[in-house]
């Protein structure tokens, strides 16, 4: 019996209206930085126990303002900390939906995977019978560890794209 962890319909409505918010979601979040990775391992970061640390310290810095230098600006700390606070909820319901996507593709590509090598396994043993043996070596190749990419025939037939 196949596995069907899922069955899922996307109309070109629904993907459309899906599209649609996601252009509006990136146009309101225009502001968002994409770092490199030297950049992200050059920073320093707040982790969850700095976090406490930080907030600590910039009340004190905020509360005895004749300790701070001209050059450390506490108010545009101050707000960066405010806008953190402002974007960690719509970024774990953000975490939590693409996490929700990422499992629908696991499971829909394990449907598709386990029905693909239960078909395999029938034309392995009837495909001799019904003139699909040249199919089957083809799609043998995907089990061969040795065979390269570029080396793999193409499928014959409709089958090809």
């Amino acid at each position: 019996m196949s596995q069907n962890l899922l069955s899922l319909t996307l109309p070109d409505d629904q993907l459309a209206a899906i599209d649609a918010t996601l252009t509006q979601l990136e146009a309101q979040l225009v502001g968002l930085v994409s770092l490199t990775i030297d950049d992200r391992r050059a920073l320093a970061k707040m982790g969850p126990k700095s976090e406490q640390f930080c907030r600590q310290t910039l009340i004190a810095l905020a509360q005895h303002p004749q300790v701070v230098p001209p050059g450390l600006s506490v108010a545009e700390a101050q707000a960066d900390l405010a806008a953190l606070d402002r974007l960690r909820p719509r970024l774990l319901r953000l975490q939590r939906l693409v996490e929700r996507a990422q499992d629908t593709d696991m499971a829909l590509g394990s449907d598709v995977m386990s029905a693909a090598l239960e078909g395999y396994a029938l034309l392995r043993v009837s495909g001799k019978h019904h003139g699909l043996e040249t199919l089957r070596q083809s799609l043998s190749a995907r089990f061969d560890k040795t065979a390269r990419r570029a080396e793999v025939p193409p499928l014959p037939g409709p089958l090809a794209s």
